[in-house]
């Protein structure tokens, strides 16, 4: 996957039981492993990789049978992974590691030494990854559990398994965990037959001590930490706080009013969501957004103008606590969370239509301060666009579509 670089290239201003600690854990030879195909960029970026604490905000893009990683100012391509035909990649949180979920589980590309490495931690469905206050946490769908680590943990590199604590739920579920500054647990509670809601436990020696619960939020699905760490969920008909020790119900104003995700800012009490009121409606394209006060309770549902549509890829927040929407009209539309409008608007790709499938490539967007990184499957293209300005400042063409992507951030 050889980048081509376009003329526009510039320099960018750029969530029971205690587990015991997890041991190193070596997994089977795969095509995972295989030997990466570098670029002299990648050699150099290999050559000058014994600062263990380097951060560079690489961008890693998923194809299929494959990850590309990127450098962040020009978009070429350093180095690339043979995968699996899909896989799914988050950042772990420390500016150089990425977190891919496998068949097999976890596994942690190394973006300065474009490596995925060996050891994993193993998951019969992996799925979210989040971060917040220097804890990295993964969460098991096929086992309910959650594991936690340290977000520098492999700042010593990653020839073994770092240790990790954890929780494991009394039924598997597709949930979500995230551990708040003072150590406490908040995850999801579910089982086959659905979710309904979430508790928060607290450490107790070997094991967790209740705090509060809650069944009030069906299908709940997604999190996101606001200011003042006010942990927010989606539910099906609404939405579910949590501050200071306690939940908070917050209800839709359609009888199926879902939020399945939360695009957030720590240093906002406003929480941007995605939002679908019919249930049977076919496709993944949204037309409305919720907005969620944290610190007053609001909840309002914003119905964006006809040429805003948007799928769960395609909101992120950025400079000025903005939200920015990359529509199928091809621009990016800049919302203000406190009065729900859109101040601006700035073009990027070209017009495109929503996904058959969630998994199938189609745009996506993913901001590191002022720049975010967007995808164009069609084009098999990534742009860098400077947010302040609205201008493109980078694109290169890569010999596969992207689909997932992430940027190794702090």
């Amino acid at each position: 996957m050889h980048s081509k670089h376009s003329t526009r290239v510039a320099v960018a201003a750029l969530g029971a039981t205690l587990i015991t600690a997890l041991t190193a854990c070596a997994g089977t030879a795969s095509a995972e492993s295989a030997p990466v195909t570098a670029t002299p960029a990648a050699t150099e970026a290999t050559d000058h990789a014994d600062h263990a604490h380097e951060t560079t905000g690489r961008v890693v893009v998923t194809y299929e049978n494959g990850i590309a990683v990127l450098d962040p100012h020009t978009l070429e391509t350093l180095a690339e992974i043979p995968t699996e035909a899909f896989t799914r990649v988050n950042s772990f949180g420390d500016g150089r590691t990425v977190a891919v979920t496998t068949t097999e589980g976890f596994r942690f590309l190394d973006t300065v030494e474009g490596v995925l490495s060996d050891p994993l931690v193993a998951a019969t469905a992996a799925g979210h990854v989040v971060v917040h206050d220097g804890k990295t946490v993964l969460f098991d769908d096929g086992t309910g559990t959650t594991t936690v680590f340290d977000t520098a943990a492999f700042d010593a590199g990653y020839d073994t398994l770092p240790e990790s604590t954890g929780h494991t739920a009394p039924a598997a579920h597709h949930g979500v965990s995230i551990v708040l500054s003072d150590g406490t647990l908040l995850t999801t509670v579910g089982d086959d037959s659905g979710r309904t809601g979430a508790v928060a436990l607290a450490p107790k020696g070997d094991s967790w001590e209740q705090i509060a619960i809650t069944d009030q939020c069906p299908g709940i699905h997604g999190e996101g930490t606001a200011q003042n760490e006010t942990v927010v969920f989606g539910c099906e008909d609404g939405a579910l706080v949590y501050s200071q020790g306690a939940f908070q119900k917050l209800t839709a104003p359609d009888a199926y009013g879902r939020m399945g995700n939360a695009f957030v800012s720590e240093t906002s009490p406003i929480v941007v969501g995605d939002y679908k009121n019919d249930p049977d409606a076919e496709g993944y394209l949204l037309e409305a957004v919720t907005l969620i006060d944290t610190a007053t309770g609001g909840f309002r549902v914003v119905d964006l103008p006809a040429e805003v549509r948007y799928t769960f890829r395609d909101i992120a927040r950025g400079p000025d606590d903005l939200a920015y929407i990359l529509s199928t009209d091809g621009q990016i539309h800049v919302l203000d969370p406190v009065s729900g409008e859109i101040v601006r608007a700035f073009s990027v790709v070209a017009p495109w239509q929503g996904p058959a499938q969630w998994q199938d490539p189609h745009p996506a967007i993913r901001v590191d301060g002022d720049i975010a990184y967007v995808t164009e499957p069609a084009a098999r293209a990534v742009h860098a666009v400077d947010l302040a300005t609205g201008e493109t400042i980078a694109t290169t063409t890569l010999d596969h579509a992207p689909n997932e992507l992430a940027v190794a951030a702090d």
